[in-house]
């Protein structure tokens, strides 16, 4: 326990304009739901505060961010696509000296197992990298002319402008620095405010910030969204909203732009993920995935599997293995060892959690699981909850905590309609084995999410591929690829094929007087 501890961080800086500024205002408090004190009573850990920004802190940020891009005109929209790489590879070869202290607020902030901790900073030390390599590949597939109907032309990506990117609290470091990183790289000036849990871990890396990019290219501020993110956003200079969390967030924030039509956006929102299990599925390897699945960081993932739909033909036998194997899962400090379940980082979750059950419960179903809903001040262990059905609130809302609702059905068409009636449409879990009733179902599956996932459990990852969802799950598409397209559009140079241009494009490559019209080959 000792080397797990660590010293209250009250942070007092924010980046904006390239500089550490000193914040004189108001603070708040950041608490950890992690009680460590021993003394009876529970009471919460105090990790540290934050500034609590104010409107006028949010103004300077824009205009910081405004000053940098200026238009299209900026020293990092209009940079050699080498020097930008450069800057973003010195930022990673910095972020990871301060490794061991975020991965540890990563367990303190948001309870996350240590094991998940350290892939999460390891995984997102890997994107950047990747996603310069990415972007290498990017541009050398425009480091040349096309020529069509006696046009040439030289076709490459190019920025979009001033984003505010707003990442989640449940992979602060992660799908946050998703959005920030291909953001950055393409040329845009980003505005970056950290969520309300999974906020300190931001402070060692506000130096690495400062020391790898021009000034204004990264402007980071602490403090309440409702407060900060408005005024950003009324002022309509704001051309893209980078945001993973809900979906009541992203409209809202919206609403306040004055010109919508030119706001484009990056969305990453709710989803309802299902698991549909066949009656000639390996129930062993079915519940494996589905523990997996529904209850890794305790269900706070917007990948997790938040209904399961069972074959009534096998529903006895898996319930009975799905809840004595969701009762064997150990609960634990994030720093014990083998600990899979951790106190929830959101005060008010366990008796969110508490109402879903009793609703749940009122309305016909059991907790099938004898641990199930055992409630404390920071934690609710899971409840399995059988047979659920569209009257529960539980059957609707995205739960995004320890409680996993199983459905029973008869005809396949059961859990289908419900799929094509549900507001989200991000993955799916199915388990089976007869080819000729899953081929046909992944043929419609197909239509209804964007990722099927055969006899595995729902996830964001490789990075490689894409991550995006239909309806309200998200808008645009995230891998490393395609964020990098999200957050650009494409531009190009045509010239008349004839003497006289030719000419000018030839000095133009020889000279180096111009970043774009370049067919240099970054190796």
């Amino acid at each position: 326990m000792e080397k797990y501890k660590i010293d209250e961080i009250h942070c007092r800086e924010y980046l904006v304009d390239g500089e550490l500024k000193k914040w004189e205002g108001d603070t708040s408090e950041v608490f950890s739901t992690i009680d460590i004190k021993e003394e009876g009573e529970y009471s919460p850990t105090l990790l540290g505060s934050i500034p609590d920004m104010d409107s006028d802190s949010a103004i300077q940020a824009l205009e910081s961010a405004k000053k940098a891009f200026n238009r299209g005109q900026g020293k990092w929209p209009t940079m050699k696509v080498r020097d930008r790489l450069k800057c973003m590879k010195r930022f990673a070869d910095k972020m990871q000296e301060h490794r061991d202290i975020v991965v540890k607020l990563l367990m303190w902030e948001i309870g996350k197992n240590q094991t998940d901790s350290e892939k999460e900073f390891d995984r997102t030390v890997k994107y950047i990298y990747d996603t310069i390599d990415e972007y290498k590949n990017i541009d050398r597939s425009s480091s040349r002319f096309e020529k069509d109907s006696g046009i040439h032309a030289h076709i490459r990506r190019g920025p979009l402008g001033v984003v505010l990117c707003l990442g989640p609290y449940n992979y602060p470091l992660n799908e946050t620095f998703c959005l920030l990183i291909p953001a950055i790289l393409m040329g845009n000036t980003t505005i970056f405010k950290p969520a309300k849990h999974g906020v300190l871990l931001i402070s060692p890396l506000l130096k690495a910030f400062k020391e790898s990019f021009p000034p204004g290219v990264v402007n980071i501020l602490f403090g309440r969204g409702r407060k900060i993110c408005p005024p950003i956003m009324k002022t309509g200079f704001v051309d893209v909203l980078a945001l993973i969390g809900h979906s009541s967030s992203a409209v809202a924030l919206q609403d306040q732009h004055p010109n919508k039509n030119r706001l484009r956006l990056v969305l990453g929102l709710e989803a309802k993920n299902p698991a549909i299990i066949l009656p000639d599925a390996d129930l062993d390897l079915t519940i494996q995935e589905c523990i997996s699945g529904s209850l890794s960081y305790n269900g706070q993932r917007c990948t997790a599997l938040k209904v399961i739909y069972v074959h009534e033909s096998i529903a006895d036998k898996f319930n009975t293995k799905f809840a004595k194997a969701v009762d064997n899962l150990k609960f634990g400090m994030p720093w014990d060892k083998d600990a899979f379940l951790t106190p929830l980082p959101e005060p008010n979750k366990p008796s969110y959690i508490k109402d879903l059950i009793d609703d749940a419960i009122s309305k016909g179903a059991d907790v099938i699981n004898d641990k199930g809903g055992e409630v404390t001040d920071n934690y609710c262990y899971p409840a399995v909850l059988y047979p659920v059905n569209s009257s529960m609130k539980v059957f609707e809302e995205e739960q995004f905590g320890p409680v996993v609702p199983i459905i029973p059905f008869k005809k396949i068409d059961e859990p289908l309609d419900d799929m094509a009636m549900s507001e989200y449409g991000q993955q799916v879990s199915l388990f089976g084995s007869d080819t000729k009733k899953i081929g046909p179902l992944i043929d419609t599956l197909a239509n209804l999410v964007c990722r099927v996932n055969l006899n595995s459990s729902c996830q964001r990852g490789p990075d490689i591929y894409p991550f995006t969802g239909r309806k309200n799950s998200a808008v645009s598409t995230l891998s490393v690829h395609d964020a990098l397209r999200a957050f650009s559009i494409r531009t190009f140079v045509a010239s008349k094929d004839n003497v006289h241009n030719n000419r000018i494009l030839k000095k133009l490559l020889d000279s180096n007087d111009s970043n774009f019209i370049s067919t240099d080959y970054i190796l």
